[in-house]
C-alpha cells in the first residue's frame, strides 16, 4: 500500500480560502502554496493586493505563489515587481504566453536575471517547457509549471510528459518542476514516483490524503454501508 511517509515530492496547497490556508499552515507536511485569479474569485475576493499582503504576513517561512494579471508585458512586468516587493517568500506568477499567444520569454529573462523567483504558469508542451528554461537564469531560483492534469484532460497521459520536462530542467539546477492541476489523490503518486519536485493540490483533494493506506475490502465495506445508509435515510422502496 501507498504511505504519506515514503513522498519526497512536496506538497503545495492550491488555493484561496485565507481560513483553509490558515488550517493548511498548520500541517508540516505542506511545503508551500498557490493561488491564481480564478480562485481568488471563486473564493470572493475583491482586493488582490490586500489579500496578497495578508496571507504573506500570516505565512512568512513557505512559498507562496501570486500571478502577474496584465495582458501586456509592459504592465506584467510592472505588476511582478510590485508582487515581489510584498514578501521575500514570493514567487511570482508569470503566464507562459498573454491571451495573444505571445510568449513571455522576454520578461522571464529579465526578472530572473534580476533575482525575481518565477513561477512560470499555464505550460502544457516541451516546447514551451524548453523555451522557459533558456529563458531562466541559472543563478535564481524557480518554479515551472507544466498543467499535467489539464493535458490528461485531452487523453493524454502526461507522465511521459513529465518525465521529459524534468530532462530539460536540469539545464537549470535551481529551477523546479511543478505537476500542476492534479485531478485525483493517485498523481501524486505518480508525481513522486518519476522525481518531481512540487506537486500543488487542491485543498478538496488535499481531504483525501486520509485514504491513503485504507485497506481496499474495508472501503468497500464502507461504500456498501454508505448505500444501504443513504438508501435508508431517503426511505425509499420497492414494492416486491
Amino acid at each position: 500500500m501507498p504511505s504519506t511517509a515514503d513522498l519526497k515530492i512536496k506538497i503545495f496547497a492550491d488555493g484561496a480560502d485565507y481560513d483553509s490556508m490558515m488550517k493548511l499552515y498548520a500541517e508540516p507536511y505542506i511545503k508551500g502554496f498557490t493561488t491564481n485569479p480564478t480562485l481568488m474569485r471563486k473564493a470572493g475576493i475583491d482586493d488582490y493586493e490586500a489579500f496578497g499582503r495578508k496571507i504573506l504576513a500570516a505565512i512568512p517561512d513557505r512559498p507562496i505563489s501570486l500571478e502577474v494579471f496584465a495582458d501586456d508585458f509592459a504592465t506584467m512586468e510592472k505588476q511582478a515587481r510590485v508582487i515581489a516587493s510584498w514578501g521575500s517568500n514570493v514567487n511570482v506568477k508569470i503566464p507562459v504566453t498573454n491571451t495573444k499567444g505571445e510568449f513571455s520569454g522576454e520578461l522571464i529573462r529579465r526578472l530572473s536575471a534580476e533575482g525575481i523567483e518565477l513561477n512560470v504558469t499555464a505550460i502544457f508542451s516541451l516546447d514551451q517547457v524548453k523555451r522557459v528554461a533558456d529563458a531562466l537564469d541559472p543563478g535564481t531560483p524557480a518554479i515551472v509549471s507544466v498543467f499535467a492534469g489539464r493535458v490528461a484532460d485531452t487523453g493524454v497521459d502526461p507522465e511521459p510528459l513529465m518525465t521529459e520536462a524534468l530532462k530539460i530542467v536540469k539545464s537549470r539546477p535551481k529551477a523546479e518542476l511543478l505537476w500542476a492541476s492534479p485531478r485525483e489523490l493517485l498523481n501524486i503518486f505518480q508525481a513522486d514516483k518519476i522525481g518531481t519536485h512540487i506537486i500543488t493540490v487542491t485543498h478538496d483533494l488535499l481531504k483525501k490524503l486520509a485514504n491513503v493506506g485504507y485497506g481496499l475490502d474495508e472501503f468497500s465495506l464502507d461504500t456498501v454501508k454508505m448505500f444501504y445508509n443513504d438508501a435508508k435515510a431517503s426511505n425509499f422502496t420497492i414494492n416486491v
